[in-house]
């Protein structure tokens, strides 16, 4: 029999801290290296074999390789998020819930980057927050639901009743003077906003999204909604650059002055002493100066990973922040109205962009149109150039045309890219994926399993066809 169901152990409760709940400890008294000790016992559920197989971070691990660009990473494995059993009321049966709750992979959605269940941010910070509030629990269930519904495509009968009641707890908290600002409400209503678009409601997902905006106005600035939680910032920035297709707040200056989005620390480092600044024959095509800088500083981060080393959030904040500050710049017009540096400089930049979607991997948030459209544009500006570009700067090419092939997979621009870059690969002194690494490196690399797996993958394919 159950004490009581004190929802944290007894460490975080004299602590007045929110206790993750995770068993056998939590993830407080893990870092502290405390007694975790609760007041009940959590429920526990043997696992089965398949999910005890998917546990695994090397199972993991190579399940996300597998997947293209676009798909969804797994679910966090066995372990309960509320292993007391206490989370809110629902209209649905309690074993549905249950299996939403353990189906709901919003944590390896949104931060694909860390697929650890002990730190990923999402089930250490948001999970605590939504197990504990009636609205953002229903919304949270509710981007597992129609993900289960979607699958089956057997109806949205219980999507539509999770929607249903989801909206009547976020409008009685939109409308409370005190809840409206709290950081469950701000949540909720991003969540509400991405699901919205996911189902292609246009209309309801944009004022769901002006709503935030104008939360975060209210609240001083997307710099203050940081201070007062991370994870709530991060969801209002990731949200208006992915789901409105285009970024909703400015970045910060380099030296982290202003109130728009706040560069990582090891962003204003990367410049000092310019270890690793662009190659002489990319200096002499008079790039952008705005575009010239996220290059070189991305240069310093990635490629002296001992110097800066950048955690996985380090990673998201970093991805976010570049592609907020690389789509803020205004669109040229027409191709023909700019120069050759002019179009070099855009080819860079939408290079740099759907280098970091790919370095990121994919989000709750689904990026697939804004990377699509970043493609789009890649194309445009490189067909015009790649004549007078290869003969010059053959590695800066070969960079461009392998993001391309990359992140242009399973769409229509694929076969452009695919043909250039089979064209390319006859070039003497390329003959296998090694070969195309050396010229890489030169641009930009990421030293990453993952990230190379996609590159490899995909130039070993045309070195296959190339040789038949």
């Amino acid at each position: 029999m159950r004490k009581t169901l004190r929802r944290s152990c007894d460490a975080c409760a004299r602590s007045k801290l929110s206790c993750d709940l995770r068993s056998p400890q939590c993830s407080r008294c893990i870092k502290r290296k405390t007694a975790c000790v609760y007041a009940n016992q959590p429920l526990t559920s043997a696992p089965t074999k398949e999910t005890a197989t998917s546990s695994s971070e090397h199972d993991i691990a190579a399940l996300w390789l597998s997947k293209s660009p676009m798909a969804l990473p797994v679910s966090p494995g066995p372990q309960s998020f509320d292993p007391f059993d206490s989370y809110p009321k629902t209209r649905l049966p309690r074993v549905h819930v249950q299996r939403l709750i353990q189906h709901c992979n919003i944590a390896f959605q949104y931060y694909p980057l860390d697929l650890n269940t002990a730190s990923n941010p999402f089930v250490v910070s948001w999970w605590p927050l939504a197990l504990a509030d009636p609205a953002l629990f229903h919304v949270s269930l509710q981007t597992a639901s129609l993900d289960v519904d979607l699958r089956a495509q057997k109806g949205f009968t219980n999507s539509e009743i999770l929607m249903a009641d989801s909206v009547s707890l976020v409008r009685k908290r939109v409308e409370d003077p005190v809840l409206a600002f709290q950081n469950e409400t701000m949540d909720s209503v991003v969540t509400l906003a991405a699901i919205e678009f996911g189902k292609g409601n246009t209309a309801l997902g944009t004022m769901h999204i002006d709503g935030v905006k104008r939360m975060v106005q209210m609240r001083g600035g997307i710099y203050q909604v940081k201070l007062t939680s991370p994870l709530t910032a991060r969801m209002v920035s990731w949200v208006s650059l992915v789901v409105m297709q285009s970024p909703q707040f400015p970045t910060q200056d380099e030296s982290g002055v202003g109130d728009g989005i706040a560069p990582i620390p090891q962003w204003q480092e990367a410049v000092i002493g310019m270890h690793n600044p662009i190659p002489p024959n990319l200096a002499k095509l008079d790039l952008d100066p705005a575009i010239s800088d996220v290059l070189v500083r991305l240069r310093n981060l990635f490629h002296e990973p001992l110097r800066f080393d950048l955690s996985s959030t380090d990673l998201h904040d970093l991805a976010c922040f570049v592609l907020h500050r690389l789509l803020s710049r205004p669109t040229r017009s027409t191709i023909n109205d700019i120069s050759q540096a002019s179009a070099i400089s855009e080819c860079i930049r939408y290079g740099l962009v759907l280098y970091m979607f790919l370095i990121h991997g994919p989000t709750y948030f689904s990026h697939a149109q804004l990377q699509y459209n970043a493609t789009v544009q890649l194309r445009t500006y490189l067909e015009n150039m790649i004549a007078s570009l290869l003969p010059n700067s053959g590695s800066l090419t070969l960079w461009l045309l392998s993001i391309g092939i990359v992140a242009s997979n399973g769409t229509a621009e694929s076969h452009w890219f695919t043909t250039q870059s089979a064209t390319v690969s006859e070039t003497p002194g390329l003959s296998n994926w090694e070969d195309v690494r050396i010229h890489l490196k030169e641009i930009l690399w990421f030293n990453s399993h993952q990230v190379e797996y996609q590159f490899r993958q995909r130039w070993e394919e045309l070195f296959r066809i190339t040789a038949v």
